[in-house]
């Protein structure tokens, strides 16, 4: 998943104050997909709430898990198991509940559900079959690493969890190392040391990084550092290798930010048009990211 944000606020979708309505109920014969704490029962929505308890199914990764959260708020809707070994099974039997009127939540073991968990085969059927779908916003551990990572946010990619071979895993790593976007990763907490160690192979030690780990739980922890200092820590202190992890990972820079050919090609772009434009074009005829290449426009106007 990859996201581009607009460079000007009058290029987003609705440049008016957000609609506020007040809904009665849910539709009948709608799938919603609902998103659930990651960690902190607080964040929950008061629509999720509402969804939850007044949908005729709860469609859920792990009910043991989805239980406790739905007792801690007094929810006693029907739940069935959704996950990655029984969802071709069944999707059909959930697409007949809708096709009937039935109303469905799905919802995931934390966050917002499809984001590196089960549910795209029933949303897919579902488009197929002309029912209607609706988000239920909320927490979603990769952007809220990424809000408070420190590193750019304008662009960036979403790319999952690496895979769990060292050898895959150096591959799947190689492919990105062109990539000028910020980087968004799951990491399984066995897997974490080596893979900082892979990723300080392909991308260099230098990168800077931002370690997000359990995410608006009790042990909270949130670091900025660079690969190699990041390693080191994590190796030391056992602590930050329990939980759930986050990594956000500092897209490709400019390799040469002082090369004779792109500092002449900004410098003439500053000399005719207005910063924030001239940023703009060099961003896209270079490919570099567009926070490196202001910084380098600043440094030029300096002179």
């Amino acid at each position: 998943m990859s996201i581009d944000f607009p460079e000007n606020k009058s290029e987003t979708l609705n440049s008016d104050q957000p609609e506020i309505v007040q809904e009665s109920g849910v539709l009948p014969g709608t799938l919603y997909l609902v998103a659930t704490p990651i960690g902190n029962l607080a964040d929950i929505t008061e629509r999720a709430i509402t969804v939850l308890s007044e949908v005729d199914i709860i469609a859920a990764e792990d009910t043991r898990h989805s239980q406790k959260l739905l007792s801690s708020y007094g929810i006693k809707t029907k739940l069935i198991s959704c996950h990655e070994h029984n969802e071709e099974r069944i999707t059909p039997r959930m697409l007949a509940e809708l096709e009937s009127g039935s109303s469905i939540a799905l919802i995931s073991d934390a966050g917002t559900p499809l984001i590196s968990d089960p549910g795209y085969r029933l949303l897919a059927c579902a488009y197929d079959k002309n029912l209607k779908v609706v988000p239920i916003p909320g927490v979603c551990a990769a952007i809220a690493a990424l809000s408070v990572a420190g590193l750019a946010t304008d662009r960036f990619a979403f790319e999952g969890f690496p895979p769990a071979k060292h050898g895959t895993r150096v591959h799947f790593f190689e492919r990105l190392t062109e990539e000028t976007r910020t980087m968004i990763f799951y990491v399984s907490c066995h897997r974490i040391v080596e893979t900082l160690k892979d990723m300080k192979t392909i991308f260099g030690g230098q990168r800077r990084i931002t370690f997000a780990r359990e995410i608006t739980k009790t042990y909270e922890t949130i670091r900025r550092m660079q690969l190699s200092d990041l390693i080191t820590w994590v190796e030391t202190d056992n602590t930050q290798r329990k939980g759930e992890i986050v990594l956000v990972l500092e897209g490709k820079v400019l390799q040469d930010k002082n090369s004779t050919e792109f500092d002449s090609c900004l410098t003439v772009l500053l000399a005719e048009l207005p910063l924030k434009q001239s940023v703009s074009l060099a961003a896209k005829i270079s490919g570099a990211n567009k926070n490196e290449v202001y910084r380098r426009a600043l440094e030029l106007k300096e002179f």
